[in-house]
């Protein structure tokens, strides 16, 4: 297994945003000394960690990734900026990734068409605007939509909505306090018909991001006629990254999470029944 790191302001000659220190990618891959086949063709993750938009959680960053490496996927994980920088610079950043993933695809035996993404938190709602926004405005510049956009969504207790009972600090960051912007970054506002397949878990005990931000969040995917799968487990803490004993212990957050750990298993057959998965032979699954 080998990593590299990419920066990608570097890669697409775009200056940095004053106060911005991310947008750095990183992949994990095997390395074999010789391919098992030519034509074999891998799905891709783009990684969110989460962190309130004040920071990047190590938690939900290598041991996600080597998760859904040894699941067969290609993955990567986006160090974004966070404040004081706010909206849209984590989410051009986010797209900066998507596009480099799928133009460079063939170098990590990755399929373009395959290329989903997952988020924690915070990260959640990174994801979930890059999954709704994907061809609005402020990324017009990065590339066409059809390059931005995920192929399909995984949003792990993720900052949802905007108004009632949420997550205060994530949305006072990434919006710098504008109640109009605020409101516009709500995902369940962004919410559309022609966004990916979403699968949604959350824990209902979750005391740091309320459950109800999944579940609104899940009515407007239903209202939408948006494909998508919803896990509310019955205990968890919040923060829980992969529930098993590649997460280690921080900030109070148990190693293991029994009731939870099935997850990302849950998450990898969802993208399988629609096709994303291990592919050979020219496409064929």
């Amino acid at each position: 297994m080998d990593t590299n790191v990419v920066d990608l302001y570097q890669i697409f000659s775009l200056p940095r945003p004053e106060g911005a220190s991310g947008g750095q990618l990183r992949v994990w891959r095997t390395t074999t000394c010789e391919k098992v086949s030519p034509s074999r063709r891998r799905p891709a993750v783009l990684i969110l960690p989460g962190g309130a938009y004040r920071w990047t959680s190590p938690r939900e960053a290598e041991p996600v990734a080597l998760r859904f490496l040894a699941r067969g996927y290609v993955p990567f994980v986006l160090d974004y900026s966070c404040a004081p920088s706010s909206f849209p610079v984590a989410l051009r950043e986010a797209a900066m990734a998507m596009r480099y993933i799928r133009e460079n695809a063939a170098c990590f035996e990755a399929d373009p068409h395959m290329v989903i993404a997952i988020g924690f938190s915070a990260g959640g709602h990174l994801c979930g605007t890059l999954g709704t926004m994907f061809d609005c405005p402020e990324t017009a510049d990065i590339g066409p939509a059809q390059l931005l956009r995920p192929d399909g969504l995984g949003l792990c207790y993720p900052v949802a909505v905007s108004w009632g009972r949420t997550h205060e600090e994530s949305f006072e960051n990434i919006s710098a306090g504008e109640q109009a912007l605020r409101q516009r970054l709500s995902l369940d506002r962004l919410v559309r018909p022609d966004m990916p397949p979403v699968f949604l878990w959350h824990t209902r005990d979750d005391n740091s991001v309320p459950v109800r931000n999944s579940l609104v969040l899940a009515q407007a995917l239903e209202e939408n006629g948006v494909d998508f799968s919803m896990h509310i487990y019955r205990h968890g803490q919040h923060g829980l990254s992969t529930a098993d004993e590649m997460a280690y212990p921080t900030y109070g957050v148990p190693e293991i999470s029994w009731d939870v750990t099935g997850w990302l298993n849950a998450m990898v057959r969802f993208f399988g029944e629609i096709g994303i998965k291990i592919r050979d032979d020219g496409g064929n699954a």
